[in-house]
């Protein structure tokens, strides 16, 4: 009986702790407090960065971060909310409040640090070309690119325009809004290749075997790191989906949302 009620104490005294712990942490964020209160956490992503982030046509949506960020909304007690945007109005939406956080292959950036405030990195990745399968050979250094005669498709708003504008000046530059459908464009010959992370040189290239390849994945052009994006000014907010984070890089939780989609 004793052994009983010492457990039970024990319990107890463990969720008085939790308890305390989530009220101050409510108490120090703002972001923190809006969620307890609506029991709702938003979550920006553009939708159109397989396997990362996708917006299914009926409106559902899937992909690792989308699963990762409700596990992150149970783990706060709230259901998730996703916030439909775009990679040239992201930084806005965030720092406009529009969202709670924003996920799906959101590179850690200076102007968007200044601005906002990025999680610690999950996800280490580059740029790098796909191709239709028989160029391969034809495309593997920037200056391969980079030559009158290339065309080169890009998704206006993102990390991959900016590299594009910064390292082609021959190469005739392709701009396609509709990230869900640019590699068509390549596959369709209406470009000859389209630069962006090889995370999604890899999936694209797994979903059409032969005829569209990634090349050199494992060695891209950039060395640059994936995050999440949260407002600036509530790091209570920041670093608890750090401690979230932190533990599921490490527990399966991300390696069993990735598995379905990456193998």
């Amino acid at each position: 009986m004793h052994r009983q009620r010492g457990l039970l104490y024990a319990v107890l005294l463990i969720v008085a702790l939790l308890a305390g712990c989530s009220t101050q942490d409510q108490e120090a964020s703002p972001t923190l407090a809006r969620i307890a209160e609506s029991g709702e956490l938003r979550v920006c992503s553009t939708g159109d960065y397989r396997p990362l982030t996708y917006r299914e046509p009926d409106g559902g949506w899937s992909g690792i971060d989308v699963d990762m960020a409700g596990d992150l909304a149970g783990e706060l007690g709230a259901r998730p909310t996703m916030v439909e945007t775009t990679w040239s109005g992201l930084l806005d939406d965030v720092v406009a409040g529009k969202c709670d956080i924003a996920v799906g292959g959101v590179s850690i950036t200076e102007d968007r640090a200044q601005r906002a405030a990025f999680t610690i990195p999950y996800l280490r990745d580059g740029k790098t070309p796909v191709v239709r399968c028989p160029d391969v050979e034809r495309y593997r250094t920037v200056a391969d690119i980079d030559r009158p005669g290339v065309r080169a498709v890009v998704n206006p708003g993102g990390t991959n325009e900016r590299f594009v504008r910064e390292h082609l000046h021959e190469a005739t530059i392709v701009p396609h809004p509709d990230n869900n459908t640019i590699f068509d464009v390549v596959a369709d010959g209406g470009a000859d290749l389209m630069v962006t992370d090889a995370i999604e040189t890899r999936w694209q290239a797994a979903q059409r075997p032969g005829e569209l390849c990634s090349v050199h994945p494992e060695d891209p052009f950039t060395d640059s790191e994936k995050a999440y994006l949260t407002q600036a000014g509530d790091p209570a907010f920041t670093e608890r989906v750090n401690t979230w984070l932190r533990t599921a890089r490490t527990d399966g939780t991300w390696d069993g949302f990735a598995e379905p989609w990456l193998g």
